[in-house]
């Protein structure tokens, strides 16, 4: 049997494959795994190998010499027979909108202020109400593609410099608590985020310092201690948030878990190599609001 949790390449298939992978096909399966001892191997594929570190071919060499090889991924198989490969079906990857689509401009122009149902969400996260003139708003009725309909917190997300809108997070909530779905949160399909940012507070409210975090109500609940703020919508773009320019200091509210304490400290290396003062928040809890709600 083969170990599911074993994920390295045994030392012996490693150097079963050393050989040029693109001389493989022409080879036959039992020159290509002669050297390897009776049993189990993980491998790098000779189909669609992505390095020595791959191991998504399972190869077992039997006592009476035979032999099987299998990639989980593209579906290679060798025998002592031979080969057989056929490459799965590739759908061209799409290209990601750059900016905000239509139906994306349609859906924001029917946000409202934050009230009602979204205020009272805010309310029992103990967030702080962003100004009205930031990019956060509600919608009462968003469709999920579980099939939920329902109210939404949706955020703006716009380019950290030039302001060009990219995108809309939404977040489906009730009064006291994201609603039951999966998942709860969910940027535009085919919309690129690079870059982007969701401005709860303007910038005509960002003068010499600037509050960050990942989330939105992590955001909202650094605004308790510090505004403006703003929210990067992932650990992802925490990490690669590049320093603007006017801002002297920046305030990184980091999340008390793998990524985000990687992503605060790669954003809070780039702006204190620009020159700008940097804090960096620390909690036992896995973020500021786990912290504000347990305190409340």
């Amino acid at each position: 049997m083969i170990e599911p949790k074993e994920k390295r390449p045994s030392l012996a298939a490693r150097g079963a494959f050393q050989k040029n992978h693109g001389d493989f096909i022409a080879s036959t399966a039992q020159d290509q795994y002669r050297h390897l001892p009776v049993g189990d191997h993980r491998a790098p594929c000779p189909a669609c190998d992505r390095g020595r570190k791959d191991t998504a071919l399972s190869v077992t060499i039997k006592p009476d010499g035979g032999m099987v090889a299998h990639c989980f991924r593209c579906g290679y198989v060798a025998t002592e027979r031979g080969t057989s490969y056929a490459p799965p079906s590739v759908t061209p990857l799409k290209q990601k909108r750059t900016s905000l689509s239509d139906w994306g401009r349609e859906l924001w122009a029917q946000c409202l202020p934050i009230d009602g149902v979204a205020a009272e969400y805010l309310h029992a996260r103990h967030c702080v109400i962003p100004p009205a003139d930031g990019d956060l708003r509600w919608h009462p009725q968003v469709k999920h593609p579980s099939g939920h309909v329902g109210p939404a917190l949706i955020g703006l997300v716009t380019h950290a410099r030039t302001c060009r809108p990219l995108s809309l997070h939404r977040t489906w909530i009730t009064s006291t608590s994201k609603a039951d779905v999966s998942p709860s949160r969910m940027p535009l399909a085919s919309h690129s985020l690079a870059d982007g940012v969701i401005r709860l507070w303007p910038d005509e409210a960002v003068t010499h310092g600037l509050g960050v975090a990942e989330g939105i109500e992590t955001a909202l609940s650094l605004a308790h201690a510090f505004t403006p703020a703003w929210a990067l919508i992932d650990a992802g773009h925490l990490g690669k948030f590049a320093p603007l320019p006017g801002i002297e200091s920046l305030t990184i509210a980091c999340d008390n878990d793998p990524a985000g304490i990687t992503a605060a400290r790669q954003c809070a290396a780039q702006w204190a190599g620009a020159g700008v003062e940097v804090y960096v928040t620390r909690q036992e809890v896995n973020d500021l609001n786990d912290m504000i709600r347990e305190a409340a």
